[in-house]
């Protein structure tokens, strides 16, 4: 049960944890986000298993994540304003070919960021030429053209 509880507890950490660092840690990962996930992986390992590595108790730990996950995606169904909480909503960073700069940062993006989804996705090369850049749910970009 110990191992159970401990798996509910890293659950909620890890979302609050991810929800202060933003959608943005999710979006693209350079070498150093690449590297920090692997040591919270492993962090993560040992405060979840604790001294015993059992194949029981790991199967009891990832049927507790597996069950938290799927309480929260009910939960998000029934609670609007935990899936407000918890997800956020998409939100515009670009208008009309003028970036939004508080929006920008309260993302930690910039202008940089924006333009390089927009050469990538659509063949934009300047910021004029993008009516909305939108900041999606799951830390996606999308560029929707003049």
């Amino acid at each position: 049960m110990d191992a159970a509880l401990r798996a509910a507890a890293m659950y909620v950490a890890l979302i609050i944890l991810f929800k202060v660092a933003g959608r943005r840690s999710l979006v693209d990962l350079t070498t150093f986000d690449f590297v920090l996930l692997l040591i919270i992986g492993e962090a993560t390992q040992q405060a979840l298993l604790g001294d015993d590595f059992s194949f029981t108790n790991a199967v009891l730990v990832i049927a507790t994540l597996i069950a938290m996950d799927i309480g929260f995606t009910l939960a998000k169904q029934r609670l609007r304003s935990l899936t407000r909480l918890l997800d956020n909503g998409a939100m515009i960073l670009v208008e009309n070919g003028r970036p939004l700069k508080a929006r920008l940062a309260k993302a930690r993006l910039t202008e940089a960021d924006i333009l390089e989804t927009a050469r990538c996705s659509q063949g934009v090369e300047r910021m004029e030429d993008i009516r909305f850049a939108i900041l999606e749910r799951n830390g996606s970009i999308s560029i929707i053209r003049n």
